[in-house]
């Protein structure tokens, strides 16, 4: 054992029949759920970026609130491109008071995202996470199906060239949306 963990018993799994098909087919589903979740959710802030939606413009991020618990809530101030009216919107959380950057502003016009390369690494960050799990899903299903060593040890490799990749992207974008 060990002096920081004095109370953790180790068990070693026994030998048995394991969840069965349904058990296993709800799993998976499961799993891949979670790993395709984050990209679903992160459709919205992509098409910002890119400029497939949203009336670019500059954002002036006017002050920032802690909310406590490492979470913020900032204001600004979204001026169009085409010489309109500047809105006051909602900035990133990951803003600071005086802040001037590209932006696009949402459709709904409550909300201005940063655009460009810095606006697309930070959109990319959170579905990146999903693809850092679904990595090794081809070696959990090779393993129920009965596949030799072989096919294993290559869906092995595979899974952490994707994991690492999936990590890579989520720093990546984790770095553009702070910087």
């Amino acid at each position: 054992m060990s002096d920081f963990l004095p109370d953790l018993t180790f068990v070693t799994p026994a030998r048995g029949r394991g969840p069965g098909p349904f058990g296993r087919a709800v799993l998976v589903l499961l799993w891949v759920g979670m790993c395709v979740l984050p990209a679903v959710l992160a459709v919205p802030d992509l098409r910002l970026a890119t400029g497939r939606t949203g009336t670019p413009g500059t954002l002036t991020v006017l002050s920032c609130a802690d909310l406590g618990h490492g979470r913020y809530d900032c204001k600004g101030r979204f001026t169009p491109d085409s010489g309109g009216p500047a809105v006051a919107v909602d900035a990133s959380p990951d803003s600071e008071a005086g802040d001037v950057l590209r932006a696009r502003l949402t459709p709904e016009g409550d909300r201005a995202a940063p655009d460009g390369t810095k606006g697309v690494l930070a959109a990319l960050a959170l579905p990146a996470v999903g693809l850092g799990g679904i990595g090794f899903l081809p070696y959990v299903l090779l393993y129920w199906a009965g596949a030799r060593r072989r096919a294993r040890r290559t869906a092995v490799a595979a899974g952490c060239v994707i994991t690492a990749a999936g990590a890579l992207l989520t720093v990546v974008g984790m770095v553009a949306a702070y910087s």
